[in-house]
């Protein structure tokens, strides 16, 4: 009797457990694209477990295979394949899946107005998936609400136009570090984005962070490994809650990253702390650092700040102004590089104004050509 009964029950169980995996993998996904169609919303098939992911990954890699033309500018095409193509066939709002979960890609100008303006809040940020958690954790870029505009003060507290004049020597300085190198390597050949990364690394380092490139540079290192990790798993479809029973390498490399990633902060921001006891310093720093450690001994609690929100936002800072800063310099080195007619004006500008003296802050903004570019 116990035998039989343990049987049913675990055909029972089963039966459960399929039905439920069928309904979110299968049932769910094609009524969701059924109404959206008669919505007048329409995009790719909806393909077992998978969804369009394979048909991303495929599209971009194609892409990517040859050389970028120079003598063309439109990139869209290029770096989203599966857009501008689905876009075309479908229109400028269609549905597409990652993996079981219905995405709906919108381009039509008017609509993304009205949801980056989110009047009524009835659009929320997206759930990062696991790695780009790991990443960027629970701070300014996922967060939401009371405490997204608390995070949001003190990200501008500390950019203030004020406080980005002061920041102007420090990257002079670094410029002028990187030129220095420049020099010394006159006859060899210059790998322009490893050099506008380096370059962004040491500015965001001395300026947010008032720390020397090398005091900051195992962070970059592993923040951008576990943007690696998560860029090379961001079309890999995994289904829910089975990470708490099997991880893989890149899950068990990215926790070891971002513990590590974690006591680094923390010692720097212990460091900090430690020089404001000793007297060494009269408070934390106008920095960005020195404002969340402020934001953390707040006196009233609604403005304070815990270890891991601290910890949250150096990561979101040290990635994702590195990155796109980086990104920016290097595109704009190879324009440059590839229209020399403009790289004239810019430095005929730049010479007409400044001389062989730094540029200043007043100076900069008086930059037409340079603004221009």
């Amino acid at each position: 009797m116990i035998i039989t009964f343990l049987s049913t029950s675990l055909c029972i169980f089963l039966v459960v457990v399929l039905v439920r995996f069928l309904h979110t993998v299968w049932w769910t996904p094609i009524r969701i694209q059924h109404i959206m169609a008669s919505q007048g919303i329409k995009g790719p098939a909806y393909r077992f477990l998978h969804g369009n992911t394979k048909e991303i990954v495929q599209m971009r890699r194609k892409s990517i295979s040859t050389p970028l033309d120079n003598s063309s500018h439109p990139i869209f095409a290029r770096i989203m394949p599966d857009i501008h193509a689905w876009r075309k066939l479908y229109g400028k709002n269609y549905l597409n899946w990652q993996g079981p979960q219905a995405q709906l890609v919108v381009t039509d100008p008017e609509s993304v107005k009205e949801i980056m303006n989110n009047k009524d809040g009835a659009y929320h940020k997206g759930r990062p998936d696991r790695f780009l958690k790991k990443l960027l954790g629970d701070g300014i870029v996922v967060t939401e609400g009371e405490k997204w505009t608390k995070l949001r003060k003190i990200a501008n507290h500390a950019f203030y136009a004020e406080s980005l004049k002061g920041m102007v020597p420090a990257m002079i300085a670094s410029v002028e570090t990187m030129l220095e190198r420049w020099r010394q390597s006159e006859e060899k050949e210059l790998e322009v984005n490893q050099e506008s990364r380096l370059l962004s690394s040491e500015v965001i380092s001395r300026t947010a962070f008032g720390s020397s490139y090398l005091e900051g540079e195992k962070i970059f290192a592993m923040l951008t490994e576990m943007g690696s990790i998560s860029s090379r798993n961001r079309f890999k479809i995994r289904l829910h809650g089975i990470g708490k029973f099997l991880k893989s390498r890149d899950d068990l490399e990215s926790d070891k990253l971002q513990q590590a990633i974690r006591e680094l902060i923390i010692a720097m921001i212990n460091k900090r702390e430690e020089k404001m006891m000793r007297g060494e310093e009269n408070n934390y720093g106008s920095d960005f650092l020195g404002s969340l450690i402020k934001a953390h001994h707040d006196p009233d609690e609604k403005n304070r700040i815990s270890v891991d929100e601290m910890v949250d936002e150096c990561n979101t800072f040290y990635l994702a102004g590195q990155e796109t800063t980086n990104a920016f310099l290097a595109w704009c080195l190879l324009l440059l590089a590839t229209h020399t007619d403009w790289q004239e004006k810019a430095r005929k500008e730049v010479f007409e104004l400044f001389g062989q003296q730094n540029p200043t802050a007043e100076g900069i903004a008086r930059l037409k050509i340079v603004s221009i570019i």
